[in-house]
C-alpha cells in the first residue's frame, strides 16, 4: 500500500508551511496516523512532531451537455497535515 499519494500545493497549504512548518499530503484512506508518520520520516528524512488527518468530502459536480444534464461527484480523499520539527523542511521538487 502506497501511503503518501501526492502533496497538496494550494495557497492555504503554502501559508501553513511558511508560518507553522506544516505540510499537507493526500494519503491512502486506509492509512492511520502512525503509518503516515513512518512513511513521511522514511521518504523525506525529517522528524515528524504531529499528524492531523481529515477526510475531505467530494464536491457535487454538474454540467449541461449535448446529451442533457449530467451530474455526479468528485471522489473523497484523506488529507494529512504533517508538523515537522523546527529547522527541518521538505522539498517536494527534488524528492518526488
Amino acid at each position: 500500500m502506497e501511503i503518501i499519494k501526492k502533496p497538496i500545493l494550494t495557497e492555504k497549504a503554502s501559508l501553513l508551511t511558511e508560518k507553522l512548518n506544516r505540510y499537507a499530503f493526500k494519503v491512502d484512506h486506509r492509512a492511520n496516523k502512525i503509518q503516515i508518520k513512518q512513511a513521511v520520516e522514511e521518504m523525506f528524512g525529517v522528524t515528524v512532531l504531529a499528524v492531523n488527518t481529515a477526510v475531505v468530502a467530494g464536491k457535487a459536480k454538474s454540467r449541461y451537455t449535448k446529451a442533457g444534464f449530467v451530474s455526479g461527484r468528485s471522489p473523497k480523499y484523506k488529507k494529512a497535515i504533517i508538523t515537522v520539527k523546527d529547522g527541518e523542511t521538505i522539498d517536494f521538487y527534488t524528492t518526488l
